[in-house]
């Protein structure tokens, strides 16, 4: 009996479960939760394949409140019935689906796990890289603290997640970073998935270039997602001031992060567009002062 192809229904996630079975990595596991019934705000779409009435495959479709420029989709197929034609079937449905999306935006990206079946299918489906992130703690004692013994020289304080000034360094900071991926951020957007207490922001520090009474700027920031500190890694944000020469950005994420890591690890998302942050964590995992968490995360797109 040939597959039937079908939108989402409830009950759909329970039955799909028991034919997956485990996630083939962190990313599966999180995109499972993306498949949902139709929804016009966000708009988006869901296909399930059936084999003898009993779902086998899903895939979706959606817009994003940011990084408008491409859609999300997600495939995933049953071991049993992978290299079959049914992850194509379903891609194909998807960009039927994307033709009629409110923005006209038929550009598909989703994210996978290097050497697993959904970075199999994307290099198949033709769905090329564009941005890798990692999740990398870096250690205690990582890097020298800094003495701050110039009362005019750069200075460490606390900052309100709340505040205006904070939340334009973040907004500044956070498109900048995503060139590749325009998200055109916004004031309140950074408020809102960034340091809104929903979002579990517990508490932010900037250093500035110097004292605030004399004018002082942000150079850099961290902001904590961790509620209690224990001994585990802190899970924190931290970005800088990309408007800053390299040197002088290179210079303040490394006396923050050095501050951040003066007794307690921390743990960081690291794309390869975080080119400064990059710069001061890529030789720590080279020396052991850092390391990688999980697998490798790639944002793959047409």
């Amino acid at each position: 009996m040939a597959l039937q192809y079908r939108p989402w229904r409830e009950g759909d996630d329970l039955e799909l479960l028991q034919m997956w079975g485990a996630p083939d990595g962190p990313q599966a596991e999180q995109a499972r939760s993306l498949l949902r019934p139709a929804s016009e705000d966000p708009w988006s779409r869901c296909i399930v394949a059936e084999d003898d009435g009993v779902p086998v495959a899903a895939g979706c479709v959606f817009e994003a409140k940011l990084h408008s420029e491409r859609l999300w989709t997600y495939i995933e197929v049953a071991a049993d019935h992978r290299r079959s034609g049914v992850g194509s079937t379903l891609l194909t449905m998807l960009r039927h689906e994307a033709a009629n999306s409110p923005s006209g935006v038929t550009t598909l990206r989703a994210k996978v796990n290097p050497q697993t079946s959904g970075a199999d299918f994307a290099a198949a489906v033709d769905l090329s890289p564009i941005q890798r992130s990692r999740i990398v703690t870096v250690l205690p004692g990582a890097l020298t603290s800094p003495a701050f013994e110039d009362p005019k020289g750069p200075q460490l304080e606390e900052a309100a997640t709340g505040s205006v000034e904070l939340t334009r360094a973040v907004v500044d900071w956070y498109n900048a970073v995503h060139s590749w991926d325009p998200a055109d951020m916004t004031l309140g957007q950074a408020q809102q998935y960034l340091l809104a207490d929903l979002t579990g922001a517990s508490g932010a520090v900037v250093l500035r270039d110097r004292p605030k009474a004399d004018g002082g700027a942000i150079a850099a920031f961290a902001i904590s997602y961790t509620q209690t500190r224990t001994d585990g890694p802190a899970d924190v944000l931290v970005g800088c001031n990309t408007a800053l020469p390299q040197s002088e950005q290179d210079a303040a994420l490394a006396t923050l992060l050095a501050m951040l890591v003066h007794e307690y690890p921390v743990q960081l998302e690291l794309d390869d567009s975080m080119t400064a942050l990059c710069r001061i964590v890529e030789p720590l995992l080279v020396a052991g002062s850092a390391r990688q968490d999980e697998l490798e995360t790639l944002v793959v797109s047409d």
